[in-house]
This record gives structure tokens, C-alpha cells and sequence, in this order.
């Protein structure tokens, strides 16, 4: 294969421009990035404290919600300081390693959020549909185990990408990103040679990953509703359902985030560059400031604790 005399060998420095189109007004952008970062930071780290520190609350779907505020701290924290470097002080040069490093743990981090969300729809199917078992099922070597497999599978589905990335790939078109993070797609766009292997691997472990955890999750709360409708009394039922309202509500905005982003970057040609950035950073940000607002709003327990804390 013929290399231009334009491309780019083995480039140890790449550049991240941020939103393109809106460079101009990426530093008012980043006020409201940073505020949800903030409150994400703050809201999962209060959701933590309590569940640590109040025995009645270290049930099986409270640990959960504790895992999943974990891997929003770790989500968040991985984009938003080299993504506010950019917007505020212009530094947008990001070491190729540290490039693969980031694009290694949004992904996974992505996975993991998806694998604890699957839990949460197994716990509460096992609460609803068979009570009389569910302590008996959903131990806590049980739960240490589910969260060492979710973070496993996620670890390995996602190394051949950065494998891929790593010893196929050696010159490169450009060193410049159009985009605010490293994202798999837009590192693998910027090689001179055949990107089609990573390209479909890529869509492989999305796909995988997804359709696995939604078949799973979908077919879960479907059982759980059968269930509660067949209960005999009313407030019973509305009892029941209350507990999943708030899992519900943070499983359909993951994932309708995921796909409307997935969507709008494979399909949406004539959407402009800076609404597919703009969504895929909100993607990534927007779950771990929505989820304490939910579960501090939904959850009665978790609730009542906010309240005798912060008083």
C-alpha cells in the first residue's frame, strides 16, 4: 500500500479541538459542563457516603446504585478535566498513549455502567417475582462476583480496540481530532491504512454489549410487570412498582442517549459536526449528574438519609 508524503509516522502528540464549529464559544460552553461535572462529582460521592455509612441500607440494590455512582465518579472524571483543558486554558495537545488510555476507559466505563444496570434489572426481578428467595440468591459474595465479571468483560471486550489501534495502524493522516475526547471512531479515522477490522470490532462490542444487556433488562421488567398486575391488592402493586421506577427512569436515559448519539453519528450526514460532539459529550455526562438526582428523588430510604444528613 502506497503511504502519501502528507501522512504521519507514529505520532507521540495529538491534538483535540474540541467542538469544532464553536471554538469561539467553547469557554461559555464549559460553564455548564463543569456545573454537571460538579454536581456529579458531589451528588454520587453524598450517594456513597450514605450507603456506606448506614448498615440498613447495604442491600443488594442499594450496593448497586453504590457501584453504579462509582463508575459515574470514574466516567466523568476520565473526559471532563482534559475537556475543560481544551475549553478554558487551550490546551488541547494530548499524549498518544495517555489518547489510547482515555478512549480504553470511557469505553469501558460504558460497559461497566451497562453490566451494573443488567444487575439492577436481575435484583429487581428476583425481589418481585420470587421474595421469599431473594436473600438467599442475591448474597453478597454473589454481588462481589457480578462486579468483578462486569468489570472483567468489560476490561477484555474493549482491549482489542486499543490492541488494534496499537500495532496495526502507523501512519496517520492527520494528528488533528475533531473532537472533544478520544473516542474509538475518531482515533481510528485519523489512520492512513485499512481501518475496516477496527471499524467492525468496534460495532461488535456495541452491539454485543447492548443487545445482550437490553434483551436482558427488557425481558426482566416485563416479567417484574406481569408480576406486580397480578397482585391482588392495590397498594401492593403501586409498592412494588415504586421500586423500579428509579432503575426504570436511569436505564431509558442511558440508553436512549446512547442510541439517539449512535444514530445521529452513523446516519445524520446532514447534521453539523458540532451537534454530533455536542450530543456525544452530553452522553457521556449526562448519566452520572441525572442518576443521584433520580435516586435522591425516587428512592425513599436514600431519601430520608439526604434529608438527616444535610440537617
Amino acid at each position: 500500500m502506497s503511504i502519501s508524503n502528507i501522512t504521519v509516522f507514529m505520532p507521540s502528540l495529538l491534538t483535540l479541538i474540541g467542538i469544532p464549529g464553536l471554538e469561539s464559544v467553547q469557554c461559555w460552553i464549559g460553564i455548564p459542563f463543569c456545573a454537571m461535572y460538579l454536581f456529579a462529582l458531589i451528588g454520587n460521592s453524598l450517594l456513597l457516603i450514605i450507603i456506606i455509612s448506614e448498615r440498613s441500607l447495604h442491600e443488594p440494590m442499594y450496593i448497586f446504585v453504590g457501584m453504579l455512582g462509582v463508575t459515574d465518579i470514574a466516567l466523568a472524571t476520565t473526559i471532563m478535566p482534559k475537556m475543560l483543558g481544551i475549553f478554558w486554558f487551550h490546551v488541547p495537545e494530548i499524549y498518544f498513549d495517555s489518547c489510547l488510555l482515555q478512549m480504553w476507559l470511557i469505553h469501558s466505563f460504558q460497559c461497566i455502567e451497562s453490566g451494573i444496570l443488567l444487575a439492577m434489572a436481575l435484583d429487581r426481578y428476583v425481589a418481585i417475582c420470587y421474595p421469599l428467595r431473594h436473600g438467599a440468591i442475591f448474597t453478597h459474595q454473589l454481588i462481589t462476583q457480578i462486579g468483578a465479571v462486569v468489570t472483567l468483560r468489560a476490561a477484555i471486550l474493549v482491549a482489542p480496540c486499543l490492541v488494534l489501534i496499537k500495532c496495526r495502524f502507523q501512519f496517520y493522516h492527520t494528528t488533528i481530532i475533531s473532537h472533544s475526547y478520544c473516542e474509538h471512531m475518531a482515533i481510528v479515522k485519523l489512520a492512513a491504512e485499512n481501518v475496516r477490522v477496527n471499524k467492525i470490532y468496534g460495532l461488535f462490542v456495541a452491539f454485543t454489549v447492548a443487545g445482550f444487556d437490553l434483551t436482558f433488562i427488557t425481558l426482566s421488567y416485563i416479567q417484574i410487570f406481569i408480576t406486580v398486575f397480578r397482585l391482588p391488592q392495590k397498594e401492593a402493586r403501586w409498592k412494588a412498582f415504586n421500586t423500579c421506577i428509579a432503575h426504570i427512569c436511569v436505564f431509558l436515559q442511558l440508553y436512549f442517549l446512547a442510541f439517539f448519539s449512535f444514530f445521529t453519528h452513523r446516519f445524520g450526514a446532514q447534521v453539523p459536526p458540532y451537534i454530533h460532539i455536542l450530543f456525544s459529550s452530553l452522553y457521556l455526562l449526562v448519566p452520572p449528574f441525572f442518576n443521584p438526582l433520580v435516586y435522591g428523588a425516587k428512592t425513599k430510604q436514600i431519601r430520608i438519609h439526604v434529608v438527616k444528613l444535610c440537617s
